[in-house]
């Protein structure tokens, strides 16, 4: 979202600290449970100060679903626009999505549990952006299949495996651990492209080809685009055309997982 005229530099500095302090929240407690009183204490903000950066309690759950969607969508064009091999551009958006989804944790969690609250316009622009996502997926994969690199298959399903892998990692990943993004991709994708690929199709050089990719980036993470010519809305990795429903466990525990200190609510069964 641009700066409003008037507001000084440190008010968008400000305002997105606030942002993410409020995803830490809903990470936690959730959306719906967590009241503008708490908010305030978590901000040290009075309540006027705190509406005067956010506008609303829902502005704040548009813009977690923006930080989100936006700078993956942004990342998974540009691969999609490369004229290279669609299973090199599959293993780069496997890539492309689990960065996000490992430097936004709160975030993605909260799209995961909370983009029911959003209403209107707002709710109809995040679900038109996880749309895109999975037809830029499905697009991939199709063009996998015409290529005769994977096997013919019902495109929906293959964009459902292909996420469903991805998706959820949030929900057991620990930052700042052995397991990143690069890893994660690649063994994903040695997973998902074995049992996709057609007995033809021979790359050896897969890996090689992404770290040449990797070394010419100038950056993992694109900044979200601001939007003028329509509501701040949202959307995010990518939940599959249906309702979010799993449940985590690990190290015995169902439904608990921490991140820098902070417990995220059980996942719902």
């Amino acid at each position: 979202m641009p700066r409003p005229p008037g507001h000084g530099p440190g008010y968008e500095i400000k305002r997105q600290d606030i942002i993410d302090q409020a995803a830490a929240l809903f990470a936690k407690n959730g959306y719906a449970s967590t009241g503008i009183a708490e908010i305030i204490e978590v901000t040290g903000l009075a309540r006027g100060a705190l509406y005067y950066y956010i506008g609303s309690k829902e502005n704040l759950l548009v813009e977690i679903q923006n930080r989100v969607m936006e700078p993956l969508l942004v990342s998974v064009r540009r691969i999609v626009a490369l004229d290279e091999d669609p299973v090199l551009c599959l293993r780069m958006l496997s890539q492309a999505l689990l960065e996000n989804i490992l430097a936004r944790l709160d975030h993605v969690w909260v799209y995961e549990h909370d983009y029911r609250n959003l209403r209107g316009a707002n709710l109809s622009r995040m679900l038109r952006q996880r749309r895109e996502f999975e037809d830029l997926v499905e697009e991939l994969l199709v063009a996998a299949m015409e290529a005769g690199s994977f096997r013919k298959m019902d495109p929906h399903l293959a964009t459902r495996q292909f996420l469903n892998m991805h998706n959820h990692t949030y929900q057991w990943v620990e930052p700042g651990g052995d397991w990143d993004a690069e890893l994660l991709s690649r063994e994903y994708c040695a997973t998902l492209f074995f049992g996709f690929r057609s007995p033809d199709y021979h790359n050896e050089h897969l890996d090689d080809r992404i770290r040449e990719y990797n070394a010419k980036r100038q950056t993992a993470i694109p900044q979200p685009i601001a939007t003028n010519d329509e509501p701040a809305g949202a959307g995010a990795p990518v939940e599959q055309r249906g309702e979010p429903g799993t449940r985590s466990k690990k190290r015995g525990q169902a439904g608990a997982r921490s991140s820098g200190g902070r417990t995220r609510r059980a996942d719902p069964a």
